[in-house]
């Protein structure tokens, strides 16, 4: 832009916004962008050492073996061994034998590689927007929640990291609200049947040739089942093995990959489709019970599905990702763990979920075992020696002074998303696992453009690393998720291939409006709610 230009434009600018500002409406956030986290030259540089020492090690073996071999031609070598094998055949017969058996035995155990050919994320309409003001003003119109109850919402909503642009059901925002069962399935199909349109549409694989269903939804468990739902719309095959889980929390999502990861190794040559989701119109808490009224505050519409598939070939090369591993850990035999996230009736007979002041303290419980289990599967040599050493240190030789050393998962993975549960959540896991601004960008800015979506929160996250241009092949990716049980989940992937934000347009939900984002989220954002029936403001453009 020339000098001119931006001087005209920079005042044209300011007007809009002081304009928009005076009409009561909020003015967009300023875009920022967090530097991305580099390790220092000396941790990179033990990092590349320790990493590389097997090949340190061998290289003056392979140098010694490489020089007395040059001595002999390859075809002396060639005859030497023909004539070994020969003069004793059932040496060579046994030979031949043990490797057949070695190769047979490798590849009956080894487990099928599983795929992930693409995902997309359900976009709601722009008539679902709820900014948090009308958020107030439709429970204040609900006329079951007391003053005290209403500012205590308020305080939630001004501390809670969601932006402007979220999205509630149709039943919700209507006057006067309208939770019933058909409009609960209403928004079942439009996140279920969005999501699965828009990834059939990106991978082109055609519905017979699905051979899994797995569909994840806590709060809403109509019959026929969601799964069903999604056989009959698509007309999926008779024999297509299907799977509904229900109850689970917010780390179902990953529950579900994990069982359709399991069936792959079953279903040879075959797709399965994960829909992970949740549903708002029927869970709605309509009571003053201060500990249930929380999710109201936290949860909006939201939903994902996933394609995967264990066929090699044409479908590996043009998959996304490839599964690594999965790891579950379940707290539910711990009764404190059990409940503090709790669905029953509060003193008036409403029902909701309660959240226990103790979920914090269940959830870093729960994601040190859930990392004591994946680290060694995914740290470096370098991060385990370091924390073996303090271990050593600290039991051993009996150095308390020595303080614990804390793995670096930087080090594992490039790229975190971890579950949009909350502003506290986020804080936590940020703090405990040292991660930057930039690790936790997409977790943050997922919250703030679509608040808790449940078990999809994680593939909204995923789509804005795309979005953002950040996956390389290569790179891994670390999927955290927490729910009801009390349970911590892990998914860790690898980039198969750049992906390439150009060619996202259809399933990512962040491509049209990537440029707006990241903004900075303040810690609190008042929310002004006046008498009259102030108008709504008009959503950003996505464009």
């Amino acid at each position: 832009m020339s000098g001119a230009a931006q001087q005209q434009a920079e005042p044209a600018a300011a007007a809009s916004l002081a304009g928009a500002t005076a009409a009561g409406s909020t003015p967009p956030a300023a875009v920022i962008r967090n530097a991305r986290h580099r390790p220092s030259t000396l941790k990179l540089c033990y990092h590349l050492a320790v990493s590389n020492s097997l090949y340190l090690l061998l290289a003056p073996f392979a140098a010694a073996l490489a020089h007395r071999l040059s001595r002999h031609p390859l075809p002396a070598l060639a005859a030497a061994a023909r004539s070994a094998l020969a003069a004793n055949p059932p040496l060579a017969a046994a030979l031949l034998a043990l490797a057949a058996v070695l190769a047979t035995v490798y590849l009956a155990r080894r487990p099928r590689a599983v795929y992930l050919l693409d995902f997309a994320c359900y976009k709601p309409g722009p008539e679902h927007v709820v900014t948090r003001e009308r958020f107030m003003r439709q429970s204040a119109a609900a006329g079951v929640f007391t003053d005290e109850n209403l500012a205590f919402q308020r305080k939630i909503l001004e501390r809670s990291g969601l932006g402007q642009e979220t999205f509630f059901p149709r039943a919700v925002l209507a006057a006067p609200p309208n939770p019933c069962m058909a409009e609960a399935r209403a928004e079942a199909e439009a996140v279920m049947f969005g999501a699965i349109d828009q990834v059939l549409a990106k991978t082109g694989v055609r519905p017979r040739d699905i051979g899994v269903v797995v569909v994840n939804c806590s709060l809403f468990n109509p019959t026929p089942s969601l799964s069903a739902m999604i056989v009959n719309h698509y007309k999926l095959r008779g024999n297509v093995a299907s799977y509904n889980l229900g109850g689970m929390g917010c780390s179902a999502g990953l529950i579900s990959i994990d069982l359709a990861k399991q069936l792959l190794q079953v279903h040879r040559n075959t797709y399965a489709l994960v829909v992970s989701m949740e549903n708002i119109t029927l869970n709605w808490y309509w009571g003053n019970n201060r500990s249930m009224l929380m999710s109201n505050c936290l949860f909006r519409m939201g939903g994902a599905a996933v394609l995967l598939t264990n066929r090699g070939g044409a479908a590996r090369r043009r998959a996304k990702y490839q599964l690594v591993h999965t790891v579950r850990t379940h707290q539910g035999a711990d009764d404190r763990a059990y409940r503090c996230v709790f669905q029953e009736e509060d003193a008036a007979g409403r029902v909701g979920v309660a959240l226990s002041k103790d979920l914090m303290a269940v959830a870093g419980e729960a994601l040190k075992t859930n990392i004591t289990t994946l680290g060694p599967l995914v740290l470096p040599m370098s991060e385990q020696i370091l924390f073996l050493a303090s271990l050593v240190g600290r039991r051993v030789f009996g150095l308390r002074a020595l303080r614990p050393y804390l793995p670096d998962f930087k080090m594992a993975f490039e790229h975190f998303c971890i579950h949009a549960g909350g502003r506290a959540v986020l804080d936590t896991i940020e703090r405990n696992l040292g991660l930057s601004a930039w690790h936790m960008e997409p977790s943050r800015m997922t919250l703030y453009r679509w608040g808790n979506t449940s078990s999809s929160s994680l593939w909204y996250e995923l789509a804005y690393t795309e979005a953002q241009g950040r996956v390389r092949r290569g790179h891994r990716a670390w999927q955290i998720a927490f729910g009801s049980g009390f349970k911590c989940n892990s998914a860790v992937w690898r980039a198969l291939r750049d992906v390439d934000p150009a060619e996202e347009k259809v399933g990512n939900p962040w491509v049209d409006e990537i440029h707006r984002f990241p903004v900075e989220v303040p810690k609190v954002e008042s929310v002004i709610v006046t008498d009259g029936a102030a108008p709504e403001p008009e959503p950003a453009a996505s464009s």
